[in-house]
């Protein structure tokens, strides 16, 4: 006995439940699935106007999700990625927590302030790959230890 085919709607009620999903993102998931004279953006439009399609809601999530382990630079990315542009209030909560992210990252990775130019060398290249900016980079190197050398 053949499975009943699962309707569009049923199947973006299921993605959005397990997590958030920009407005792009369900899209390109629910293409695939779409048959003949489904609309998809009309779909999409009732999601949002129903409350369970939020993009406010998902970049929150993006952000706190990558927050711990990125940079702004490559936050404000994958957001761009994903249809969404960052506004002031995200912009501002990101500059605002950058320099004490990078800190830990940096402490979490290395354990003991990098003794050579070439081990610090590493560990910049390590933050610039998450997206840290220059300045929080500089100012994450020289301050990352401090803390635990006076304890």
């Amino acid at each position: 006995m053949a499975r009943p085919q699962i309707s569009l709607k049923t199947r973006a009620l299921r993605y959005l439940s397990s997590r958030e999903h920009s407005r792009l993102e369900l899209a390109r998931k629910l293409v695939a699935y779409a048959q003949e004279g489904d609309d998809i953006e009309a779909l999409l439009d009732w999601l949002q106007a129903s409350k369970f399609l939020s993009e406010e809601r998902f970049s929150e999530s993006l952000v706190n999700r990558r927050a711990g382990r990125f940079g702004n630079n490559r936050i404000l990315y994958e957001l761009k990625s994903h249809g969404i542009a960052a506004d002031s209030d995200v912009r501002q909560g990101l500059l605002d927590g950058e320099l004490e992210r990078a800190r830990e990252v940096l402490r979490r990775k290395f354990s003991e302030k990098p003794a050579d130019p070439v081990l610090r060398a590493k560990c910049m290249r390590f933050l610039q790959q998450r997206g840290f900016s220059p300045r929080s980079i500089e100012v994450a190197m020289k301050s990352a230890w401090d803390d635990e050398e006076g304890v």
